[in-house]
């Protein structure tokens, strides 16, 4: 379990980024599986969701998923949506208490929020589409919806490392299509292969959408297999299919 050094000074939240670890699921999910859209055996996911709810000290209930799909869409989340079914989005935002937004990820980056100012929370999948197409302005514009006077904080987790993250040709020139700016972004590996700071550039998007607080996890997910899964290192050891780690945010009672 990993967290934020700034977000334990804040006794109105409780948040944890979980690595892999102390779960029930085996094989190539061992461990704390918590991917519904995994093949793993649908019982060693719910018992690994009650370990996370335990340690968030959440109803089980209370654990707010989504179904993500690499979108810019952001849902708030309040007493009439919270136990929908199926919430299709990849960014959720509150100002309810004693529910813990939740983010699956196994290489893209989780991002969690805090508005002081507004006691206020968010969580964002961010894989590079959905940081693309705008999900992290779309939370921002989310959360100043209900007030423009904000004091926002910004967690961003453990994911790919920017040495990890080898893309073709054809992505590097996606970005640079979108903006000549997206360079910064790149290091050339040859010709064809470049390496992408995927953190960087969620950190980037975060600091123009006027975050002041940015805090990092520097953990790499393929890199470190022993605490994260990985989409990407699951395709190299030619696996069938991946876990997913969670990450999640709560508003408590001071």
């Amino acid at each position: 379990m990993f967290y934020s050094n700034k977000f334990r000074k804040f006794k109105n939240i409780k948040h944890c980024f979980f690595s892999r670890k102390n779960g029930f699921s085996k094989g190539i999910y061992r461990g704390l599986n918590c991917g519904k859209g995994s093949k793993d055996k649908q019982s060693n996911i719910s018992k690994n969701l009650d370990l996370v709810s335990k340690k968030m000290n959440v109803n089980r209930k209370d654990l707010i998923l989504m179904h993500q799909t690499h979108s810019n869409k952001v849902l708030f989340i309040n007493n009439k949506n919270k136990f929908k079914r199926k919430i299709i989005a990849d960014a959720l935002v509150t100002r309810s208490k004693n529910l813990a937004l939740c983010v699956l990820t196994a290489d893209c980056v989780p991002v969690i929020l805090f508005d002081q100012a507004n006691n206020t929370i968010a969580c964002i999948h961010a894989g590079w589409k959905g940081a693309l197409s705008g999900i992290i302005e779309n939370t921002l514009r989310k959360i100043k919806h209900f007030n423009k006077k904000n004091k926002i904080y910004a967690v961003i987790g453990p994911c790919i490392g920017a040495h990890s993250y080898e893309v073709r040709k054809a992505f590097y020139k996606h970005f640079i299509k979108k903006s000549l700016s997206n360079k910064i972004f790149f290091n050339k590996k040859n010709k064809d292969v470049f390496y992408f700071n995927l953190r960087k550039f969620v950190e980037k998007k975060l600091k123009r959408a006027g975050v002041k607080g940015i805090e990092n996890i520097k953990r790499d997910t393929f890199v470190e297999k022993d605490n994260f899964f990985s989409y990407r290192r699951s395709i190299k050891l030619k696996e069938p299919d991946y876990g997913r780690c969670i990450s999640t945010i709560c508003l408590v009672d001071d």
